[in-house]
């Protein structure tokens, strides 16, 4: 494994305390399962999109449709791998096979090398053009890689430090051509899901990096130092763990007959609220993957509920939510 030196500052120590009583705190939470998938499904289309947003993608949460294609498909690919992560299907332990199987998914039809290793130099270089940091030489990614997956599991430290050591280290060696920040926050995630510590996918800690890029950049300047990557890391974490905790108590206060509806039925009011005079169409679109006559069903059924209109008939009709 690349050599890398940690201080455990107090900060550190401080920051890791924190989280355990986040956690204890989080594990006492006890929500309706089908509100607790809106959340995590929220948190998850959040890691993709801001993911993204730090690698220059300019997409926001609320004109996710009104972006080229190019910028939805890596979003829609980064859901894809956040989702995998947290499921089922997921692997119980860190590989390289499955770097590369993260990678795939998150460049599929977007680079041809999806799920290869780089096969030239990469370097990072200043505005005079003189590299500043030079990568490891390609023909060693493979061994480095291979170095870092196993001296991973082997780390005595704490499953957060673990998890943000492996980060910075895997941004050292660069393994591939594209993509790395992305496959490298998805595998951080994975390491804490598989140690205990995913917070059950409701944590999107992208969004602080994204708020914070020019912070995030600098603890990862060329440097074998990871401390400030430990530290920034950390308290992104307990950031944005207090953001939803707060979403998650006032959403607890009371719930609203909304909130008792299976989660695409939610949805779908949420897409015609953002688009007055909706069509089925544009709710096919979004719901690719769902039979016609489940969404006409489910339009039935939010128009009875009284939270959308149905504005005319047969080919013309549109829907309209309700204030």
């Amino acid at each position: 494994m690349i050599r890398y030196k940690l201080n455990k500052t107090d900060l550190i120590n401080k920051f890791l305390v924190e989280i355990e009583a986040l956690k204890i705190i989080f594990d006492s939470q006890k929500l309706l399962p089908h509100i607790e998938e809106n959340f995590r499904r929220e948190s998850l289309l959040k890691s993709a999109l801001y993911s993204a947003r730090v690698e220059g993608n300019p997409s926001r949460l609320n004109d996710l449709d009104s972006q080229e294609e190019l910028h939805k498909l890596e979003i829609f690919n980064l859901v894809r791998a956040y989702k995998f992560i947290f499921s089922n299907r997921s692997p119980k332990k860190i590989s390289v096979l499955l770097t590369k199987r993260l990678h795939k998914m998150v460049m599929k039809n977007i680079s041809n090398q999806a799920g290869s290793f780089r096969t030239e130099p990469w370097a990072i270089f200043n505005q005079a053009g003189v590299a500043i940091f030079l990568a490891p030489a390609h023909f060693k990614v493979l061994g480095l890689m291979a170095d870092l997956v196993n001296g991973i599991q082997k780390l005595k430290e704490n499953e957060f430090v673990k998890s943000a050591v492996f980060q910075f280290l895997f941004e050292k060696i660069h393994p591939f051509p594209d993509g790395n920040g992305r496959v490298g926050r998805l595998l951080s995630s994975f390491l804490l899901n598989i140690s205990g510590y995913g917070f059950r996918g409701l944590i999107p800690t992208e969004e602080i990096v994204d708020n914070e890029r020019e912070k995030y950049y600098e603890v990862l300047e060329p440097s074998n130092d990871v401390t400030g990557f430990v530290e920034f890391y950390l308290e992104s974490f307990i950031k944005q763990a207090k953001n939803v905790l707060e979403k998650i108590n006032n959403y607890s206060g009371g719930l609203s007959k909304i909130d008792l509806l299976p989660p695409r039925r939610k949805e779908i009011i949420n897409i015609i609220k953002d688009h007055p005079y909706c069509t089925f169409d544009l709710i096919v679109r979004r719901f690719s993957k769902v039979n016609q006559k489940t969404l006409h069903y489910d339009l039935k059924k939010v128009v009875e509920s009284g939270f959308v209109n149905k504005v005319g008939k047969t080919r013309g009709v549109v829907y309209l939510a309700n204030k």
